[in-house]
């Protein structure tokens, strides 16, 4: 894992993670401990201390507070998965619960230490802005309407009580993660280098997509940044519709992009999950990084694609 040239890590950090286990956080704790810093996860069944765990349980609203004075950090990415299944009512209600809860829990935890952390880093996710068509996104930008929105919202607001204890605060507002090791990429390959890949719906809508390195890099960057604070888009400076994302895909592959997915297919296949998550869509531009000056290792689809998936030539 290598950071972007410009960052601002100066000394080792202790780090308290929740969500450490998933694909964001799995690769997100192994480049800070390779980097030196003392990285402690929380988990949810018995903990093993003596291994850096914190035992936690949002659902019971229990943590062992004491392992938690005097950390530096606390980062956040926890949350049940929105794209795996349908979205009934309660798979809905399971999404926002396992995020607010979960964030006031914490938020509420750290407000109320004698040695509070420096900062306090919580995911979130571009789904905030909802579907918006043209309109091109930067962080105060206003919400949208609809279940995603409104989840992304009140998660946000679910850490007041860290920063009302002025814990400087930063929501990570992620788009789409390009990696192999999970997420979207991995599910869309298969019919593609079967050359019978091509666009969803209309094509029209917008795909703000980060490489999962240059994500790290934000994650790293952000603990050491006071002047990043609230909401912070992590998304790639080089957005593209979903119809040139399939032609980008399909040429790095070298297969035909000719069998697009309508529209109706997905509702039918998917329901309300598939018509949120591949029917619309977001121009989500980095505005607060841009400011910091951050050096993105991965600005260009193509370029990202090219070195996932091992197609530099």
């Amino acid at each position: 894992m290598t950071l972007p040239e410009k960052t601002s890590e100066t000394k080792p950090l202790k780090i308290v993670m929740a969500g450490a286990s998933g694909m964001v956080g799995g690769e997100l704790k192994a480049s800070l401990i390779s980097a030196g810093h003392e990285v402690k996860t929380l988990v949810r069944r018995l903990a093993e201390t003596q291994s850096g765990e914190i035992y936690w349980d949002p659902d019971k609203r229990e943590i062992d507070k004491p392992l938690i004075e005097g950390m530096d950090a606390v980062i956040h990415l926890g949350g049940v998965n929105i794209g795996d299944a349908r979205w009934s009512k309660e798979r809905k209600e399971a999404i926002r619960q396992s995020r607010v809860q979960s964030t006031r829990l914490l938020a509420e935890t750290l407000a109320s230490l004698s040695a509070k952390p420096k900062v306090f880093i919580v995911s979130s996710a571009i789904g905030y802005y909802g579907n918006r068509g043209e309109e091109v996104l930067v962080e105060e930008s206003q919400p949208g309407k609809g279940f995603l929105p409104e989840t992304c919202e009140e998660w946000e607001r679910a850490a007041d009580p860290a920063r009302w204890s002025n814990l400087r605060v930063v929501h990570v507002r992620t788009g789409i993660v390009l990696s192999l090791s999970g997420g979207a990429l991995p599910k869309m390959l298969p019919p593609f280098r079967m050359g019978v890949g091509g666009v969803i719906g209309s094509g029209k809508q917008w795909m703000s997509w980060i490489a999962l390195e240059d994500l790290v890099g934000i994650f790293r960057e952000i603990l050491y940044r006071e002047d990043l604070s609230g909401p912070v888009n992590a998304t790639a400076p080089g957005t593209v519709t979903n119809h040139d994302f399939t032609k980008v895909l399909g040429k790095v592959l070298r297969r035909p992009t000719l069998f697009p997915l309508p529209a109706f297919a997905v509702k039918l296949l998917f329901g309300e999950m598939g018509e949120a998550l591949l029917l619309e869509g977001q121009n989500v531009q980095p505005g607060k990084l841009k400011k910091a000056g951050f050096k993105f290792l991965y600005p260009d689809l193509e370029q990202a694609l090219r070195l996932l998936l091992g197609r530099v030539d």
